[in-house]
């Protein structure tokens, strides 16, 4: 049987990068995938398509998840389709590279909007969904949560404030059932970390590879099949935890 048969996922920003690797490896254990995405329609539907192309079951839809009646609308439709959530990922990310003197106050609240108060409306949605068996919240964090970097001030406060969601959520859900865990990626090859500069054979690409033990940037499914793992029974005993999936770069 597949480690996530008859579960049902909602992956948030996942039309490309960590979040449509997710969504695909999610399907490929038998979770009916639900592919958020904020604005890049054709992104969501590739991704829905390579997931039904391989018998999978998957669904597109649009929701800015900083914005609650989105939110509510998401799992609105998810609920209509397929009448319950099992499996939560928090993946929507804002970044941007830029140094303190240039943050604005709308970059802090477009970074704490979308990383911050995006997961406590996605979980907050997720829960009055949850059946009585409970459910599974996964964080998608960063590594810089632990080991910020300089000119990544505001990206690594929310992540940072992430992950003390997560601690304190497993305190207070534990009682219904409910697991939640953080993943704090290292360098991922992903369309953001390009975007960002961290291209191949860039100056950054060679630090961050330089600084990994294992000698390399992660891939999107590095992570997502940590993800799978963090979602499955295997995990039944896990909440709580902020799993390095790194290459040993922020080892602690």
């Amino acid at each position: 049987m597949s480690k996530l048969e008859n579960k049902v996922a909602v992956v948030t920003g996942a039309s490309k990068g960590i979040g449509a690797s997710i969504a695909k490896h999610f399907a490929a254990e038998g979770a009916k995938v639900v592919v958020n995405y904020a604005s890049s329609r054709e992104g969501a539907d590739n991704v829905v398509k390579a997931i039904t192309n391989k018998g999978g079951i998957a669904m597109a839809v649009q929701a800015d998840v900083s914005n609650e009646a989105d939110v509510t609308r998401l799992f609105d439709q998810t609920k209509k389709a397929f009448g319950t959530v099992d499996i939560l990922v928090n993946n929507a990310v804002f970044q941007q590279f830029l140094p303190i003197e240039q943050a604005s106050v709308a970059a802090f609240h477009q970074h704490f909007n979308v990383n911050v108060l995006g997961p406590v409306l996605t979980i907050q949605a997720a829960l009055n969904l949850f059946g009585s068996t409970g459910g599974t919240i996964i964080n998608i964090s960063s590594g810089a949560s632990k080991s910020p970097m300089a000119g990544v001030s505001l990206y690594s406060a929310t992540k940072a404030a992430l992950d003390a969601l997560t601690i304190s959520l497993s305190k207070e859900l534990g009682a219904k059932n409910v697991r939640i865990n953080s993943i704090l990626p290292g360098a991922t090859e992903t369309e953001g970390a390009t975007s960002a500069g961290v291209t191949a054979g860039s100056e950054y690409e060679r630090m961050f590879i330089a600084n990994t033990p294992l000698g390399r940037r992660g891939q999107p499914e590095d992570i997502a099949k940590a993800a799978v793992f963090l979602a499955s029974d295997d995990a039944a005993w896990i909440t709580g935890e902020q799993l390095s999936v790194s290459g040993g770069m922020y080892g602690f």
